[in-house]
C-alpha cells in the first residue's frame, strides 16, 4: 500500500483526526474562526511533510481581514502511515500533527512548537 509502514483506510485516519480534535480543548476550538481541518492522501509533489497550515493565522488578521477564504489544515494521511510502526503510532503521531497545525493557526511557529514538544 504506497510504501506505508502502517495499513490504514481513509475512513479509519479520518476519525483518528477526529478523535485528535475532540481531546483539543473546547476552549480553543471557540476560539479558531475561518478555518477547516481536511485529510488529503499526500503533500504538494517534493514537499515532506506531514500536516500543512495555509492562511492567516488569528496573529496576523487585522482591522481589513474580511471576506477571504477559509484558512485550511492538511493532514496528510500517507506521510504519516510511513514513519509509524503500529495504529498506536499513528493516533499518537496525528495527535500530535493536528495540534501543531492548530498552533500555526494561533500564530506560534516552529521554533516555539519545538521547544514546548510539539515539533
Amino acid at each position: 500500500m504506497d510504501g506505508v509502514a502502517v495499513e490504514m483506510s481513509r475512513e479509519r485516519f479520518e476519525e483518528l483526526v477526529g478523535e485528535a480534535l475532540d481531546e483539543v480543548p473546547e476552549e480553543l476550538l471557540g476560539l479558531m474562526s475561518n478555518v477547516v481541518i481536511l485529510v488529503e492522501d499526500d503533500p504538494p509533489p517534493g514537499e515532506h511533510l506531514l500536516g500543512l497550515y495555509e492562511g492567516h493565522a488569528l496573529t496576523d488578521r487585522g482591522w481589513d481581514y474580511s471576506g477571504v477564504l477559509p484558512d485550511r489544515i492538511l493532514i496528510y494521511r500517507r506521510p504519516i502511515l510511513r514513519i509509524c510502526d503500529s495504529e498506536d503510532d499513528v493516533v499518537d503521531e496525528v495527535a500530535v500533527t493536528v495540534v501543531h497545525e492548530i498552533a500555526h493557526h494561533f500564530g506560534i511557529d516552529d521554533d516555539r512548537l519545538h521547544a514546548l514538544g510539539w515539533g
